[in-house]
């Protein structure tokens, strides 16, 4: 029976037009007009019936329009769970932009009719979805016998360290124990492909490495079920294949990856720069550790252990600890690479679609005295700037435009001792915080000039419950002259050239617990309480910095013999 869904003349049809079918047009706001061919009998009933002398299969095709935009696994949970009928998906693919699979169940088949446009995506949009009957699919009809399947089984087996529980499958189609046997396994094939994975998922349910090097493979849709059948492994080879798009790998991003092997597909040919091609990767794997060999720079984003980015304003004691640490050590990892000198890797912290602007204050005096002079072609201050092209310009739209701007900008050292941090808004999906703090130029013409910033973000979740920035705000001024004074103290001078006030019995007593808890030697402990003010826990939080930069000096801490 021809597959309709394949001919390009027909389109919205979930099967080919027999006679004894009524026509009913359907019409919603806001949908997209379709009209679908309804047989008189249910799907049940058709079932078994003749047709020409032949006994019409049970199989029927479910086919998603513009499937390709979904995760396989939220996509079949999604639809399972407005389902009244269980059902078992067979060969599910993407067909250029839908998503497919066959069910053999005709009541399975009549109720994945009644779920289309029940389930709704992140943007609230309706999710269509086709049914109709099918010839038996090719992975079915072409299902490996079973000699075939015990001689991969051995040939598997044969590829598997156990050790490093990792399977080398790298030409397996030129294995000599297949080639010998007259047994053509190419993982192109869907066939293959499931029967490989059905092998790895009986007998190596701790997978953790998998190599598919130099096996032609040119899409991933047969691979998209490693996700249930070894979801454990970490280490994936796909280089020397035929991979043209990264868009494949959207088909497995449900693999908690931390190493992937790429060289050697066209795809890498298609990123003008390695950083593009890197943070391109990272979107389908954000725990990425390692790609083609290369250590990659920690993600800076942090993973919370709660599902919302944060808990509501009443929230518990823990809720709001939970909250400091995911603010504090983002910024902490912001700012350490920001002054690396490379803030390249700071791509993986923004959105794709975020914005950022960079304003100076009004001065009317002659700019090129200022040490602000730098920032004088970025700033986007609508006090002195008029023209709309100019204020388009200058707001920086899409994370590749913002980095690049970024790494204009002079090359500075931040004084994280400095910062005062306030979250002024959360919600379960927005959070808006903001820093303020001194850095200063570390070169250039105003090289060890100080100045004063204060910085406005606003993040949202991202995938596996982290953070991204989606809109980002600097103002940079100069700095007073007390400010000035007291800046910088990284790493921390010398407190024994500082006056030591008498202190009162309450502050002996935290310089005394500080330097239990910190390690550090009572007069750096009392310079650190003394720096913040005696503000306990800000110490604390500010030793916690400074350590994880490795910027406090060895002789701050007490010898242990």
């Amino acid at each position: 029976m021809r597959d309709v869904h394949e001919d390009p003349q027909v389109r919205h049809t979930p099967y080919t037009i027999r006679r004894n079918r009524r026509r009913v047009k359907c019409h919603h706001e806001d949908q997209i007009h379709i009209t679908v061919w309804r047989d008189r009998k249910s799907p049940e009933r058709s079932v078994g019936e003749n047709t020409g002398g032949r006994t019409m299969e049970s199989w029927f095709k479910v086919t998603i329009p513009y499937g390709i935009k979904y995760e396989r696994t939220w996509l079949l949970n999604s639809i399972q769970s407005h389902c009244s009928v269980p059902f078992t998906p067979v060969d599910f693919h993407y067909f250029k932009n839908r998503a497919q699979f066959f069910v053999q169940d005709a009541g399975a088949a009549s109720a994945l009719k009644d779920v289309s446009h029940k389930v709704c995506d992140e943007q609230n949009r309706k999710i269509s979805i086709f049914v109709g009957p099918s010839v038996v699919p090719y992975s079915v009809q072409n299902k490996l016998k079973p000699k075939q399947m015990e001689q991969l089984k051995l040939t598997v087996n044969k590829r598997y360290d156990v050790s490093q529980q990792a399977l080398d499958l790298q030409k397996l189609r030129f294995d000599p124990d297949l080639v010998g046997r007259d047994m053509d396994i190419i993982l192109n094939r869907r066939n293959c492909m499931a029967a490989t994975l059905q092998i790895i998922e009986m007998n190596f349910p701790e997978l953790l490495s998998l190599n598919l090097r130099n096996n032609k493979l040119y899409r991933l849709d047969g691979l998209s079920d490693i996700i249930e059948k070894a979801p454990k492994v970490k280490i994936l080879n796909l280089s020397k294949n035929e991979l043209k798009s990264a868009c494949e790998l959207d088909k497995i991003k449900g693999l908690k990856l931390e190493e992937l092997w790429l060289e050697g597909n066209p795809l890498c040919r298609t990123f003008p720069d390695q950083s593009t091609y890197i943070s391109a990767i990272r979107d389908c794997f954000p725990k990425l550790l390692c790609l083609d060999g290369r250590e990659l720079s920690p993600p800076i984003i942090t993973d919370t252990e709660v599902p919302e980015l944060v808990k509501s304003c009443q929230e518990s004691h823990k809720g709001s600890e939970t909250l400091k640490s995911l603010v504090l050590q983002f910024l902490q990892q912001y700012f350490l690479i920001y002054d690396s000198g490379d803030r390249q890797s700071l791509l993986d912290a923004y959105h794709e679609e975020a914005c950022f602007s960079l304003t100076i204050p009004f001065n009317p005096e002659d700019p090129a005295s200022s040490n602000l002079c730098e920032y004088l072609k970025e700033s986007r201050n609508l006090k002195m700037l008029k023209d709309p092209y100019l204020r388009r310009q200058l707001l920086k739209h899409t994370k590749r435009d913002i980095v690049d701007s970024l790494s204009e900008l002079p090359k500075t050292q931040h004084d994280l001792s400095s910062f005062l941090v306030d979250v002024w808004f959360q919600a379960e999906r927005m959070l808006c915080f903001s820093v303020s703090g001194v850095f200063k130029e570390v070169e250039g013409k105003c090289q060890d000039s100080v100045l004063a910033f204060t910085r406005t973000f606003i993040a949202t979740p991202a995938g596996n419950s982290s953070v991204c920035i989606v809109n980002d705000e600097l103002f940079v001024r100069d700095t007073s002259s007390k400010e000035t004074q007291s800046t910088l103290s990284i790493p921390l001078s010398t407190p024994c050239s500082l006056p030591v006030p008498a202190l009162s019995q309450e502050q002996q007593e935290m310089v005394l617990a500080f330097s239990t808890q910190s390690g550090m030697k009572l007069e750096w402990s009392q310079k650190c309480l003394q720096d913040n003010e005696w503000n306990y826990t800000r110490a604390g939080q500010i030793f916690t910095l400074l350590q994880a930069a490795g910027k406090i000096p060895e002789e701050a801490f007490q010898q242990i013999s």
